[in-house]
C-alpha cells in the first residue's frame, strides 16, 4: 500500500493576516510563533485520506480511507472495528452459517439524523471497545473461544470516495455505494479468522489475521482479500484527521452522524488531549509547561473526541464553516512529551476544503 510520506520541518512561516469573518471563502491565518507548522494531505474537498501525525517525529503519514474494512484489534481482547471514515455499518443476524442467502437491509446504515445509535449498527465513537451492543461498544460483539457463538453479520460496506467537486467551501466525502457483504469472524489461537462473502453466496473466502502487539489494529481489506497498512506503529502517532461517524444528539436520542474534517487522538496508544479556552487560560503564545493541568487529560483516556470537530465552526445557511481562533489544545504523547497545538486553516488559499493547517510548539 503506496503511502504519502510528509517530513515537515520547523520553520517560522510568514503567513498574511485577515478577517475572522466566518463569510469568507479563504481565511487567511495569522502570524504564527515559531513552531512546527504541518499540513495534513487530507485532500481537498472529497477528504480521501486520513493522515496520521506523530508529533515528536514531525511526520505526517497518508492514506487513501477506503482502503480498508475491519481493524483486528491487537490487544488482550479479541474485538473487531469498522471503518467508519467511508460510513460501514453491520447488523447481528440470528445464525451462525455463512453459507445461508441473506438480503441487505437499507435500515443498516449511517444515518443524517434519523438512524438511532442504540441500534448499534456502528462503533461507538468513543473508540472505548468494551461493550454489550445497543450502540456501546464495537458493532461487532466479541469475538467468543466458543465458535457456535460467533454469529454472521450483515456488512454495508458504506461509500466509496466522491467523484464529483462540490461548491466551493463545501466537502463532498460520499461516492458510490461499496455493496454488502455478510461477515463471521472466529478465533484462530491468539488471532482471528473471518470468514465473508456475497450475500446471496452458499461458499464463502475464510482468512487468518494474526495479531501484532506493535500496532493498535491489523487492518483487512475484503476488496483486497488480505491485510492492509493503514496506522503507523501505535506509539509512532498521536492524532489522525478523518471523517468520522460520530454519534449527535436530538431530542428523540442519539443518532449516527458523519463528519468530515474531524480529529481523533490516539487514545489507545496513549496520546492524551484537552482543550483550553483563551478566555480561561490564556493566549497560545503565553501557554507554557508550568500552565498544563493534569487532571484535564482524564477525559480524553476514555474518548478520543476530545479535538473533534471543536477545531472548526459548523458554518451555516449564509456562513462557511471556519477555524475557531477563541480555542487551542493541550496534546500529551504516551512518551509524556507535552504540546500546545492550535489550528490556523481548514482551506487553501483557493477556499477550498481538505486543506488543514495547524501549528505546535513542545512545551518545557
Amino acid at each position: 500500500m503506496k503511502k504519502q510520506f510528509l517530513l515537515l520541518s520547523i520553520s517560522l512561516l510568514s503567513l498574511a493576516s485577515c478577517s475572522s469573518d466566518d463569510t469568507a471563502l479563504a481565511p487567511v491565518p495569522e502570524v504564527p510563533s515559531l513552531g512546527a507548522i504541518i499540513q495534513p494531505a487530507v485532500g481537498g474537498h472529497h477528504q480521501p485520506n486520513q493522515v496520521y501525525v506523530d508529533l515528536s517525529a514531525n511526520k505526517a503519514e497518508a492514506i487513501n480511507r477506503s482502503s480498508w474494512d475491519f481493524g483486528f484489534y491487537s490487544g488482550t481482547s479479541f474485538r473487531v472495528v469498522l471503518n467508519g471514515s467511508i460510513k460501514m455499518a453491520v447488523k447481528k443476524l440470528e445464525t451462525n452459517d455463512i453459507t445461508l442467502p441473506q438480503t441487505m437491509d437499507a435500515a443498516v446504515a449511517v444515518g443524517g439524523g434519523t438512524v438511532l445509535a442504540s441500534n448499534g449498527f456502528v462503533d461507538h465513537p468513543t473508540g472505548v471497545l468494551e461493550g454489550a451492543g445497543a450502540g456501546l461498544g464495537t458493532a461487532i460483539a466479541e469475538i467468543s473461544a466458543t465458535d457456535a457463538d460467533n454469529k454472521v453479520y450483515l456488512v454495508n460496506l458504506g461509500f466509496a470516495i466522491a467523484t464529483t467537486a462540490p461548491a466551493l467551501g463545501s466537502v463532498s466525502l460520499d461516492g458510490e455505494a461499496r455493496g454488502w457483504k455478510k461477515i463471521r469472524i472466529l478465533r484462530s489461537g491468539n488471532g482471528y479468522k473471518i470468514q465473508y462473502a456475497d450475500l446471496n453466496a452458499t461458499t464463502f473466502t475464510e482468512k487468518i489475521i494474526a495479531k501484532d502487539d506493535t500496532f493498535n489494529f491489523t487492518f483487512f481489506s475484503v476488496k483486497e482479500g488480505k491485510t492492509v497498512t493503514v496506522e503507523p506503529q501505535k506509539t509512532k502517532w498521536d492524532l489522525n484527521f478523518t471523517s468520522f461517524t460520530n454519534y449527535l444528539p436530538i431530542p428523540t436520542g442519539d443518532v449516527t452522524y458523519g463528519y468530515s474534517d474531524f480529529i481523533v487522538s490516539n487514545r489507545l496508544g496513549g496520546t492524551q488531549a484537552y482543550q483550553v479556552l483563551v478566555a480561561d487560560g490564556g493566549a497560545y503564545a503565553d501557554f507554557t509547561r508550568a500552565k498544563v493541568v493534569e487532571a484535564n487529560f482524564t477525559p480524553s483516556k476514555t474518548d478520543q473526541r476530545i479535538i473533534g470537530a471543536s477545531w472548526r465552526s459548523g458554518g451555516g445557511p449564509t456562513t462557511l464553516p471556519s477555524v475557531r481562533t477563541d480555542r487551542f489544545y493541550v496534546v500529551k504523547d504516551a512518551a509524556a512529551n507535552y504540546y500546545k497545538v492550535r489550528f490556523l486553516a481548514m482551506s487553501n488559499e483557493a477556499g477550498v476544503r481538505g486543506n488543514p493547517t495547524f501549528e505546535y510548539k513542545k512545551l518545557e
